[in-house]
């Protein structure tokens, strides 16, 4: 199950931190063994030694991001300068995006991308990343933000197929493209599957995010106050002190926590919370793997993962009241930690490596 043999160009928006994406990104890699690693941002240290390990070329905006925290700021220029690189000589190109990476001009080499998302920023999560509370940041975005939407559009007729990360993401790629998608899930970790189930729940429920407007952390505060319950919030980002402002006593902010331990932390809470809409969610498999139901807002990719009334529960729209009423309604159901593992483990990396590959080598005329 590999493209052991081709030369094979991956394209990866850009290489800060392992998240989500950055796992997908391993996986790949694992598929093409030999494939170079095309990325805008390298900052060496900051990925897995999987990643570490290739050789990786970077976009000539490298040399203007001499910090982590530069790079968003030059937005703008992503779209020209992914456009700098010559595959002539490669028999495919894969492009993980989120972003731009998706938009590279391959010259006729076939092109597959695994998309992440369509740019959230400049389609329908535009007010959730440039809200009219900072109407400067507000305008300077929607300066960009016309001109990003037509190269979107305009580059994503280059790429030969689409794979999306979720049904959802299906969704909004034939919406804003007008392609349709594979949908092939991304996977839990094995560390998580292979975890010791806890025996007991502690009175706590948990969020695990980064702390950013669109992830709706504040409406989980507003209903664990008014369920009178514990909030446990793992995860860092700018939106942290306005957060705990809001939470008063009601919530517990941990910051940064290492897998092995977080693994421990959501296996003993009496539930996950989603009040936001994502992608796809892993979080919520990390939870399933541990035996811990899911509540989550019924809508986007966390409705491919979690069953309702097996492995979790949903709720109705932007409602801390609604929430609150499904945090309760979730203690009062006995969960059974194995077969919320079970579910879990149908997502798993191997799963993904088999339903990709051939995808890849369908493209390359295998």
């Amino acid at each position: 199950m590999s493209l052991d043999g081709l030369r094979v160009a991956v394209v990866h928006d850009w290489l800060t931190g392992m998240r989500g994406g950055e796992k997908v990104l391993e996986a790949i890699l694992e598929i093409a063994p030999q494939a170079d690693l095309y990325t805008l941002f390298h900052f060496e240290g900051t990925v897995s030694p999987a990643i570490e390990g290739r050789r990786v070329v970077v976009s000539s905006l490298q040399s203007a991001a001499t910090r982590v925290s530069d790079y968003r700021r030059l937005l703008p220029l992503f779209p020209r300068a992914v456009t700098e690189w010559d595959f002539a000589g490669y028999e495919i190109v894969v492009s993980s995006s989120h972003c731009v990476a998706k938009g590279v001009e391959t010259s006729g080499v076939p092109h597959v991308s695994y998309c992440h998302t369509p740019m959230r920023y400049v389609w329908d999560r535009f007010d959730d990343y440039f809200p009219p509370s900072r109407p400067l940041v507000r305008f300077a975005a929607s300066v960009t933000a016309g001109f990003l939407r037509e190269w979107d559009v305009r580059t994503s007729r280059g790429v030969g197929r689409f794979v999306a990360n979720s049904t959802f993401v299906r969704e909004r790629i034939c919406r804003f493209y007008g392609s349709d998608a594979k949908v092939v899930h991304p996977f839990v970790d094995e560390s998580y599957l292979s975890a010791p189930l806890e025996e007991e729940r502690e009175a706590y429920h948990l969020v695990v995010s980064a702390l950013v407007p669109y992830k709706k952390v504040e409406v989980a505060i507003d209903a664990a106050r008014l369920a009178g319950r514990r909030l446990v919030v793992v995860g860092s980002g700018p939106h942290r002190e306005t957060l705990e402002a809001r939470a008063g006593g009601c919530a517990e902010f941990l910051g940064f926590v290492p897998d092995n331990e977080l693994a421990r932390i959501v296996g003993r809470a009496r539930s996950l919370l989603y009040p936001g809409v994502e992608d796809f969610g892993i979080t919520a498999l990390e939870a399933m793997a541990c035996g811990t139901p899911v509540v989550a807002r019924r809508e986007g990719g966390v409705l491919d993962s979690v069953v309702e009334g097996r492995t979790g529960l949903f709720f109705e729209g932007e409602d801390p009241a609604a929430l609150a009423t499904a945090m309760l309604a979730c203690e009062g159901r006995s969960w059974d930690r194995a077969e919320l593992r079970a579910h879990a483990s149908a997502f798993s990396r191997d799963a993904f490596r088999r339903k990709l590959t051939p995808i890849l080598e369908e493209a390359v005329g295998r």
